[in-house]
C-alpha cells in the first residue's frame, strides 16, 4: 500500500470500496459494469494476480487465464529483483539498507494483494527494525492491509501491538493517527460510543488521509456522535465545533441531519434521514450495521421528542414528523416493546403517556440488589469458615 501520495487515500482502500459495491445487492447493474472495468484496470495496473484469482473464483470478475498468467510472470520477475536487492544489501551494505530492502519486498506483496506473504514479510522486516517509530509504521501497513480485507481480528491484534509499542516510546503524531484507526475499528464492530470519543479526540490533529479523506472522517464523527452523546455534549463537541462546521456543508444531507435533530425540526430531520440512509447503506464499514444504526437514530429522535411531554397525542407526533398516524403507531409499538422508549400508547384516546424512569429510584433499587448479593456472599463465606 505504498501507492498513495502524501495526503491522499491509499489506492487499495479505494479499490476495496469498489469491490464492496460490486457485491452490493442494491447497486444497479449498469453501475456494476463501470465498477468492474475500474476494478480490473486497478488490478492490471498493480499486477494483483492473487486478488484477481480470488475475485474470479468468487465470480466477481470473469477469469482471463492469459491475463492471470501474464501477471503471475511479472510478479515472479519483480520478486526475483527484490530478492537480489536483499542479497546485495546483506553482502555489501549496512543494516538500515537491509531493512529497506526487506520493507520494499513487503510493500510489493501488499501492492499485489498477497496477504499471507505480506504479513510474513512485514514480520521479517520488523525483526530487522530497531526504532519504535519505524516499528509503528509497519503496524500501520498491517492495519491498512487488514482494513482492505476487513479482517477485524488482525486489526484488533495490530492495535494492541501498537499500544504496547507506545509504552516504549513513540511520537504524538503516530499516537493521534492510531486513534483514528482504532475509531474506525470500533465503528466497524458496532462500538459507536468509543468510536465517537476517539474521532472527537482526533478532529484537530487529523492526518490519517491514507485510510479516508477528512470529509469522510467528519461524516463518521457526526454519525457516531448523534447516537452516543447527550444534547449538551453534542452542542459543544459537534454542532458548534469549527472543524466540523468547515466541511459539514460539503457532505450531502449531513448538515440538515445534525442541525434539524438538535433544533427539534423533526419533519426536516426525517427528510434528511432518508438521504443519509442511502449514504450509510453504501459505506463498506457501516453497511453491516445499517439496520441497527437506523434503529438507534430513531430511538434518539423519538426519545428527544417525548422528553418534552408528559402526554401527547399520536396525531400531534405524526404531524411533527411529517408521517402518518399509522406509521408512528407501528414504530412506537416496536420501540416500546423492545424497551427502547419509556412510554405507553392509549389506543382508545389516541394519546402517548410517558413514564420516564426515576434515576434516583433506579439507583436505590440497584443499591438494594447489590446489598442483598453482598450479604448472600458473606453468609456463604461464613458457613465455609465455620466448617
Amino acid at each position: 500500500m505504498d501507492g498513495g501520495a502524501e495526503g491522499s487515500q491509499q489506492p487499495h482502500l479505494i479499490l476495496g470500496h469498489k469491490i464492496f459495491l460490486l457485491n452490493h445487492p442494491d447497486v444497479q447493474d449498469i453501475e456494476k459494469v463501470q465498477l468492474k472495468s475500474e476494478v480490473l484496470d486497478s488490478i492490471k495496473s498493480d499486477g494483483m494476480a492473487p486478488l484477481y484469482e480470488t475475485l474470479a473464483a468468487t465470480s466477481v470478475l470473469e477469469l482471463n487465464q492469459t491475463l492471470l498468467d501474464s501477471m503471475k510472470a511479472d510478479n515472479e520477475e519483480e520478486l526475483k529483483k527484490l530478492d537480489e536487492k536483499i542479497a546485495d544489501a546483506e553482502e555489501n551494505l549496512g543494516e538500515s539498507e537491509v531493512r529497506e530492502a526487506h520493507l520494499a519486498k513487503a510493500l510489493y506483496f501488499i501492492r499485489i494483494s498477497d496477504k499471507e506473504k505480506a504479513l510474513e514479510q512485514l514480520k521479517l522486516t520488523e525483526g530487522k527494525t530497531v526504532a519504535v517509530g519505524q516499528k509503528m509504521d509497519l503496524v500501520f501497513y498491517t492495519l491498512q492491509l487488514a482494513f482492505f480485507y476487513m479482517d477485524f481480528d488482525l486489526v484488533s491484534k495490530s492495535i494492541d501491538k501498537a499500544k504496547k509499542l507506545f509504552e516504549e516510546g513513540g511520537d504524538w503524531e503516530r499516537k493521534n493517527r492510531l486513534k483514528v484507526y482504532e475509531g474506525l475499528y470500533c465503528m466497524s464492530t458496532r462500538n459507536f460510543k468509543k468510536a465517537a470519543s476517539l474521532f472527537l479526540d482526533s478532529i484537530s490533529t487529523f492526518t490519517t488521509y491514507e485510510i479516508f479523506p477528512y470529509e469522510t472522517f467528519i461524516f463518521y464523527t457526526v454519525l457516531t456522535s448523534i447516537i452516543t452523546l447527550d444534547r449538551v455534549s453534542l452542542k459543544q463537541k459537534v454542532v458548534d465545533a469549527p472543524e466540523i462546521l468547515t466541511v459539514l456543508g460539503k457532505i450531502p444531507f449531513l448538515s440538515e441531519f445534525l442541525n434539524s435533530l438538535y433544533e427539534c425540526q423533526y419533519k426536516a430531520f426525517f427528510s434528511a434521514f432518508a438521504g443519509m440512509a442511502e449514504q450509510i447503506k453504501f459505506d463498506r464499514y457501516l453497511y453491516p450495521h445499517f439496520r441497527f444504526y437506523m434503529r438507534e437514530v430513531r430511538t434518539v429522535v423519538y426519545s428527544q421528542f417525548l422528553e418534552s411531554y408528559k402526554s401527547v397525542t399520536v396525531e400531534a407526533m405524526a404531524k411533527a414528523f411529517g408521517v402518518s398516524v399509522d406509521f408512528i403507531d407501528q414504530e412506537l409499538s416496536r420501540f416500546i416493546a423492545a424497551g427502547k422508549l419509556h412510554c405507553k400508547i392509549d389506543k382508545v384516546a389516541g394519546v402517548l403517556e410517558t413514564n420516564r424512569p426515576d434515576a434516583k429510584n433506579a439507583l436505590y433499587q440497584a443499591t438494594i440488589k447489590q446489598g442483598d448479593f453482598l450479604l448472600n456472599r458473606i453468609q456463604k463465606l461464613s458457613r465455609v469458615i465455620d466448617l
